[in-house]
């Protein structure tokens, strides 16, 4: 039996461990394409090499060249720990500071296997939003964390630990920065190179920062944006029954928009064309079915809306295939979105229609220009379905993925007559005006006992504060404050 303390406090090996295979049962991120030179190669190993003893290297540098020229990315596959990695109870880590196991508890959540998107590339959801760059990073943090005292602070960029410093009580256990790419003076394919270079990583917004909670949070978050998103269609809507939601994406943060609309007792269609993010989705009952028949799924769609019952269902295939079928067969839809990873299209985020995911993944490496070009036509296609929909009163709104942007990049048909976009986001029309301006937001807390008890204490408590709160609220937020209420009752049972 692994000891984990043990193991943590050691950090890197002293032993090179033997080489490790991938699960297979596991979503893998993309191969990225390659976009280093010959000396830009000689450097990325030498960044590698840094975590590592001499007597390591000769065998190492061989061993990270094949995966830079194979992934694209050095990601040390040989220094995935052993144990299990998922959050625990508090005191089954190592520590000399509380605070400080705090974050390995939650960062250890971050890369969950049932939570992250691709975990042995460290990548939590997005498509690209790294915890870590690599494994030696990983390591050496949790050794960090767990040797560390409430008098020092760990500065991480990127994943990588620039070291413990002095500060004392009251300061920071932890300073994280990732990226720092300069939009104004850098290209998609200069994070790619840095990427590849092992100095810089996207974080997204809770990834590289370790403060992805899933469900809660995710559900959450997109429960209440489809509720307000129904009231667009009618101020008086108390949940999503009878109406349908059509949207993309069943990977790290868009697979919790199944789940939230069954919550929202709606019907929710999403399109995935990664089967194993479906399968994960499924299996997590996050979504109830899955159909790859298109007329099936739009007739079991139509009789779950008229039977106002509340189901999520996966489309496995592409999501303009999915459109293009409603806009034939002319089917009224209340409310569309995307929640692909459009902030990163050419290198996983988003899937060209008519090449499966195997072809795409390849075509995407071995001709990157074709794959950009055939991402660019599908966001045509894409944006034409969605006009027409609109045209005969469907809302759609921009969930913060770079859809708007990316298809006016592609030339798609998507400003209107003042050269604004047609569409608003989801802050500017949803989430500003109807939550934010009444002061709610996220609010999210973390039961570092691991201890279910403990969690549905305090969810009785946050019900019972909103509720006095209900009593003397004025019209504006009382459907705000009872979407909340019913989230906390509902959200365990689902």
């Amino acid at each position: 039996m692994i000891n984990l303390k043990k193991a943590i406090l050691e950090g890197i090996p002293k032993a090179l461990p033997t080489r490790k295979k991938l699960n297979p049962n596991v979503s893998h991120a993309p191969n990225r394409k390659k976009v280093l030179n010959k000396e830009e190669r000689k450097l990325a190993i030498r960044n590698a090499l840094r975590y590592f003893p001499k007597h390591f290297h000769k065998e190492l540098a061989e061993e990270f060249l094949e995966e830079l020229d194979k992934y694209g990315k050095i990601y040390m596959y040989r220094f995935m720990p052993d144990y299990e990695i998922k959050s625990r109870n508090i005191n089954d880590f190592p520590y000399k500071s509380k605070q400080a196991a705090s974050i390995q508890l939650m960062l250890s959540n971050n890369l969950d296997y049932a939570i992250a998107q691709h975990p042995e590339e460290l990548i939590t959801y997005g498509g690209n939003g790294s915890v870590f760059q690599n494994w030696a990073q990983y390591l050496l943090c949790m050794q960090y964390l767990a040797k560390m005292n409430n008098k020092q602070t760990l500065v991480l960029y990127s994943g990588h630990p620039l070291g413990l410093f002095p500060s004392n009580e009251y300061a920071p256990r932890l300073v994280i920065t990732n990226g720092m790419m300069i939009p104004n003076y850098s290209k998609p394919n200069d994070l790619l190179k840095y990427s590849a270079l092992g100095v810089t990583q996207y974080g997204q917004m809770t990834a590289g920062s370790f403060m992805y909670i899933g469900p809660q949070g995710i559900v959450h978050g997109t429960n209440i944006t489809v509720l307000n998103a129904a009231r667009k269609i009618d101020p008086k809507s108390k949940d999503l029954s009878g109406k349908i939601f059509v949207t993309s994406g069943l990977g790290g943060m868009s697979g919790a928009q199944a789940k939230a609309a069954v919550i929202a007792k709606g019907v929710c269609i999403v399109a995935e064309i990664n089967e194993d993010a479906i399968n994960k989705r499924h299996h997590q009952g996050w979504v109830d079915e899955i159909y790859d028949d298109l007329d099936k799924l739009i007739k079991r769609a139509i009789s779950a809306k008229n039977n106002k019952e509340a189901l999520s269902i996966a489309y496995k295939g592409n999501i303009v295939d999915l459109w293009e079928k409603i806009v034939e067969l002319n089917i009224h839809i209340d409310i569309g979105s995307d929640q692909t990873s459009l902030h990163n299209p050419f290198a996983g985020g988003y899937y060209p229609v008519g090449l499966n995911y195997q072809e795409a993944n390849t075509l995407m490496v071995e001709q990157p220009e074709e794959f950009k070009n055939k991402i660019q036509e599908t966001l045509i296609r894409h944006t034409k379905a969605i006009n027409k929909l609109t045209k005969k009163g469907m809302y759609f709104f921009d969930y913060g993925n770079a859809f708007l942007l990316e298809a006016k990049r592609a030339g798609a048909d998507i400003l209107d007559q003042s050269n604004k976009f047609k569409y608003p986001s989801y802050v500017q029309d949803i989430m500003g005006p109807m939550c934010f301006d009444y002061g709610f937001g996220p609010f999210r807390w973390v039961c570092t006992s691991n201890n279910d008890s403990d969690l549905d204490k305090s969810d009785e408590i946050a019900c019972y504060v909103l509720k006095e709160m209900l009593q003397d609220a004025p019209d504006e937020i009382k459907l705000q404050l009872l979407d909340n209420i019913n989230w906390i009752k509902e959200a365990k049972k689902k």
